[in-house]
């Protein structure tokens, strides 16, 4: 446990953050951009299943349950984190993500349908359980000044590789479609020898424990989830936010054609956004870095959702439609980070399951977003933009509620009060800082939190609590 003492510094900048990004956060980073840039499975699974002779139905079934496998993987993943470690984990998703998506030439005949189904659940299983334990891994290493940007340069590594992926995926179905699979499967294998390679291995554990303990420490994790109130309210949030952004890829484009634009307008929505998150930010993130968290969350939240629901303004040109983009994704680059590096500022024991929670309730939300939204479109026509609307307002209104405790620190009479009722022998260590100052760490208040509490402080410094 580290023990900092506040300073009134100036936000760190871009090149601050990158200069402290450790080597095996880079390695990290590079296998997710490697990784993404192959990820060819969820994007052209269908194309790739009509070309082989299915039937659209049947082809956009199979989809579903990829799908289906990838909700449920960021949970695998999440449960996976705590018991293997984040190395491990990733390194075995990678392998058999891997060794799956070289089968599926081999199994995209119609005959072999039923076996097909059942590999591509278990393929969007292990595709995505590798993500809780990226993010849980980049929180560990990067250094707790600069977490929010840490989990910016992950979104931009992927941002980077799901733009460039497609243009790929172009020129390899030029020559073979059975060359997706090739080249996704050996990016996916490559990520796997990276993160077994080039990963911090896990600290070996200490002692044993008792039969049973393990299982008793699980169910007590997910116990601790269910009893946090503010990750409750941050979880909803989370999953209204899914449903609007899935309004982006599913409603947009259907509506745009509906108003007489061609697809090339759809087309650069899609570049502008991709050009603007990759070129600013980590910027954005840098001069945002000095606000609460729960200010970030939710004005990046309303003033995304706000530019979503801009796309239902009546006589819409392709200006506006450009302009109510830009400040959509200006709301994502205020917002996304902040939320998304929420989670891993819980405690070690539970941090993968409640990442992988986030992670899943916005992949449910992403899942079945499509389908309402189009339900809706059917119906009240650009009704659903101010649906939209409305969802983001609570969302904001929950985001804040949610992320409060995380930059609203309790006093220090409370902590002291409290470090007092719960401190034991076995819990606390002498220690000296760099100024001479002796303090006391403490292992756990009586919220499950860790804190630092100065025992004798040096003059004019206040004891604060641990980043975690």
């Amino acid at each position: 446990m580290s023990v900092s003492k506040s300073k009134e510094n100036a936000s760190p900048g871009v090149l601050d953050a990158l200069r402290a990004t450790p080597r095996s956060v880079r390695y990290l980073l590079g296998g997710v951009l490697l990784n993404q840039l192959g990820a060819f499975v969820q994007t052209f699974l269908v194309l790739y299943l009509t070309h082989r002779g299915y039937g659209v139905d049947k082809a956009g079934f199979l989809l579903g349950a990829y799908g289906v496998g990838a909700v449920l993987g960021t949970v695998l993943g999440g449960e996976l984190t705590s018991r293997l470690g984040s190395r491990n984990t990733i390194t075995t998703a990678m392998s058999c993500s891997a060794v799956l998506v070289f089968l599926i030439p081999w199994l995209a005949d119609p005959g072999d349908y039923p076996v097909l189904l059942g590999m591509v659940v278990v393929l969007g299983l292990m595709t995505q359980s590798y993500r809780p334990a990226a993010s849980a891994l980049l929180s560990d290493l990067m250094p707790d000044e600069f977490r929010v940007m840490g989990f910016s340069m992950l979104r931009i590594a992927m941002n980077i590789g799901a733009a460039a992926g497609p243009l790929l995926a172009a020129g390899l179905i030029q020559i073979d479609w059975n060359l997706l699979f090739w080249v996704d499967g050996s990016t996916a294998l490559a990520y796997a020898l990276l993160a077994a390679s080039l990963l911090p291995r896990p600290a070996p554990a200490t002692g044993e424990q008792e039969p049973g303990a393990a299982q008793e420490a699980h169910r007590s994790a997910y116990g601790t989830m269910v009893r946090d109130h503010r990750f409750l309210l941050y979880l909803t949030s989370m999953l209204l936010s899914a449903l609007v952004y899935a309004q982006f890829f599913a409603v947009l484009p259907v509506d745009l054609d509906e108003a007489g634009h061609s697809t090339a307008l759809y087309s650069g929505v899609l570049t502008l956004s991709s050009a603007l998150l990759i070129s600013f930010e980590l910027a954005v993130t840098a001069r945002i870095s000095r606000w609460r968290a729960s200010t970030a969350a939710t004005v990046g939240t309303f003033v995304y959702c706000l530019g979503i629901a801009g796309y239902g303004l009546p006589g819409s040109v392709p200006a506006l439609v450009l302009l109510t983009t830009a400040v959509s994704v200006g709301g994502l680059m205020i917002s996304g980070p902040t939320l998304w590096a929420h989670p891993a500022k819980a405690d070690e024991k539970v941090r993968g399951r409640y990442i992988a929670a986030s992670q899943t309730v916005f992949g449910l939300g992403s899942a079945v977003g499509p389908a309402l939204g189009m339900l809706m479109w059917t119906h009240y026509g650009d009704g659903v933009w101010a649906t939209c609307a409305v969802l983001g307002t609570v969302a904001a209104a929950l985001a804040f509620a949610g992320l409060r405790s995380s930059d609203e620190p309790r006093s220090t009479a409370e902590r002291t009060d409290t470090a007092e009722r719960t401190l034991t022998a076995e819990e606390s260590v002498g220690a000296e800082d760099a100024d001479g100052a002796q303090v006391t760490v403490v292992a756990d208040d009586a919220d499950g939190a860790h804190l630092t509490v100065a025992a004798e402080e040096a003059p004019g410094e206040t004891a604060i609590p641990s980043g975690r």
